[in-house]
């Protein structure tokens, strides 16, 4: 690459970083809000919120990765153009073509940032975040022991705690359980205990009192008691005991195991093809999108009004070519042998692109205006300049 080329390829890297970075701030914000309401809410720690949404991270970036692509592309594009930098080159006979090369060259690196996303760090992050959402969901402990808060571990379950001695000893326990719909029962205690028993987790509540009430009759009973267990092992969230998350699933394995792996996690040939191949269409997007948005800055002369334009039809193929991504997935789910309309988006992309690029290295030829006042010849005309 020549000197320019080079220039020019770290600009769109240095524009690409700040576009990435602002649009996964965005959504991180977004996800952020909702990871803190539940797991804050839930008694964990800010450690554990941080860890949450760092191994979100990955999955963000792989959604703003083409947006970002692209946007660079349109920005730094639009900059040489305003700053008569392309103009210059033109000048000099540099075609379209070989301005292209350093858009070709950053499509490129950000295609094997992609790869190395979706193949590598994806499924791990996806993996993990799964393994330490069966943790917490499991940890009964840091979800019940917040004093003062009434907190809602399972849906149709209340349980307060008024204080927590520093030996463990809970002070005035309330919980209410009304997931059954024919009754619901109301327990209360002066304290309480967690104790742990081959794997389950027990609340021995003391000197207490349980309410039943019978929805249908409407018929309350009372029970005192001096001691009383109860398992609230069952409040705990339930991990996913099925199949993992298709995404979690290493592109190794969904290359080789496929059968196994449809066997085993329920998942289609359909949905497993389209995963695998996605993974490859996700990396030639980020091409297709960067040379669409430098070659339709390309079309067009000057003007003193600026490109936006020609901006504005690289952002509407964009849609497009993102709108066609989703098309394509339903024939695949259905018949795995389709699996190459997943390349389609990419193919039509890289076509408008090179189409873009062959009509600016050959702009139609300016109109001649006509004049106003065409000379004519006649023998008058020849006399009186005589």
């Amino acid at each position: 690459m020549s000197r320019f080329d080079r220039y020019v390829l770290s600009q769109y890297l240095l524009f690409f970083g700040f576009f990435a970075l602002i649009l996964v701030a965005v959504f991180w914000v977004n996800r952020a809000v909702v990871l803190f309401d539940r797991l804050i809410g839930d008694g964990q720690s800010a450690v554990v919120f941080l860890e949450f949404t760092a191994l979100a991270l990955p999955n963000l970036i792989r959604m703003v990765l083409p947006v970002a692509a692209f946007a660079s592309a349109v920005w730094v594009t639009n900059r040489l153009q305003s700053e008569s930098e392309l103009t210059v080159l033109r000048a000099t006979g540099t075609s379209p073509w070989q301005m292209a090369r350093p858009a070709l060259a950053f499509g490129l690196v950000t295609a094997v940032m992609m790869s190395a996303l979706t193949h590598f760090l994806l499924p791990s992050s996806i993996n993990q975040l799964a393994l330490r959402e069966s943790e917490v969901s499991r940890n009964v402990t840091a979800k019940l022991l917040t004093e003062g808060n009434f907190l809602h571990p399972a849906k149709g379950v209340t349980f307060y705690i008024r204080q927590i001695d520093t030996d463990g000893t809970l002070n005035d326990v309330f919980l209410s359980d009304r997931r059954d719909p024919n009754q619901s029962i109301t327990y209360t205690g002066t304290r309480a205990f967690l104790v742990r028993d081959e794997g389950k987790t027990h609340l021995i509540m003391v000197n207490g009192m349980a309410q039943r009430l019978e929805t249908a009759s409407q018929r309350l009973s009372t029970t005192n008691f001096s001691d009383f267990s109860y398992d609230i092992s069952s409040l705990a969230n339930k991990s996913s005991a099925g199949g993992r998350n298709i995404r979690a699933i290493s592109s190794k394995e969904l290359l080789l195991e496929r059968n196994q792996i449809s066997q085993t996690e329920g998942y289609s040939m359909g949905a497993l093809a389209e995963e695998f191949h996605l993974r490859f269409a996700r990396a030639l997007i980020c091409v297709a999108v960067a040379l669409i948005g430098f070659s339709a800055l390309m079309l067009g002369s000057y003007s003193r009004f600026g490109v936006w334009r020609q901006a504005l039809l690289a952002f509407l193929l964009l849609i497009l070519v993102e709108g066609l991504r989703g098309v394509v997935s339903e024939p695949v789910l259905k018949n795995p042998e389709l699996w190459p309309l997943i390349y389609l988006p990419t193919l039509t992309g890289l076509a408008i692109a090179l189409g873009f690029l062959h009509l600016a290295a050959r702009p139609p030829a300016p109109r001649r205006r006509a004049t106003g006042d065409r000379a004519t010849y006649s023998p008058d005309n020849q006399e009186a300049g005589s």
